[in-house]
């Protein structure tokens, strides 16, 4: 039997790109007025419908600010994967960490059983799959709000061209924006 799971990158951004600021502050991304409304219940509505969540190590580890402990996982009941060689964490982790090639597994994970993959955050390691043709769909929730220099939705990728099909928009009243893309990865 084949499988085929769909891997989205869903993940928030700046006005210009950025996933994380400076020294992945994430701070103009957590200012009040983008933290509650209507946007956030769509958010844990759409995750719901995620299997496994990958990540890199700075994104998990983004979560050590918001009371997240190392070897925790950030979205109970989904299977978590943080691509990384140099994360330690607890011999009880629920996390499973893995250093080598993270293409090459995502290839393999994306054909066996289970439903979506949810690739939330890091940059280099996004840049990569996306290099590879590996992400299906691209979900932005455009913040309103110009990070600067930061950590980019594709790392340093050098891929030059890309097209992608709108499927969705939603527009919220505090300047939220949220673009869902189908990739075409020929």
């Amino acid at each position: 039997m084949s499988y085929y799971r769909e891997l989205i990158y869903h993940v928030a951004c700046s006005l210009n790109g950025m996933i994380a600021g400076v020294q992945d502050n994430l701070d103009l991304f957590f200012s009040p007025r983008l933290c509650e409304g209507p946007h956030v219940d769509d958010f844990l509505k759409q995750i719901k419908n995620y299997q496994t969540v990958l990540m890199g190590r700075r994104t998990y580890e983004a979560g050590y600010a918001f009371g997240l402990q190392p070897g925790q996982i950030a979205y109970p009941g989904r299977e978590h994967l943080v691509f990384s060689s140099q994360i330690r964490l607890p011999a009880d982790s629920l996390v499973q960490v893995f250093d080598g090639d993270a293409v090459r597994h995502v290839r393999m994970l994306k054909h066996q059983p289970g439903g979506p993959i949810w690739l939330c955050g890091g940059g280099a390691l996004a840049g990569s799959l996306y290099q590879a043709g590996l992400i299906d769909r691209l979900i932005l929730k455009l913040n309103p709000v110009v990070l600067g220099r930061g950590v980019s939705l594709l790392g340093e990728c050098m891929q030059t061209a890309g097209t992608g099909s709108l499927k969705k928009y939603q527009a919220y009243d505090n300047g939220v924006i949220l673009l869902e893309y189908q990739l075409n990865n020929s």
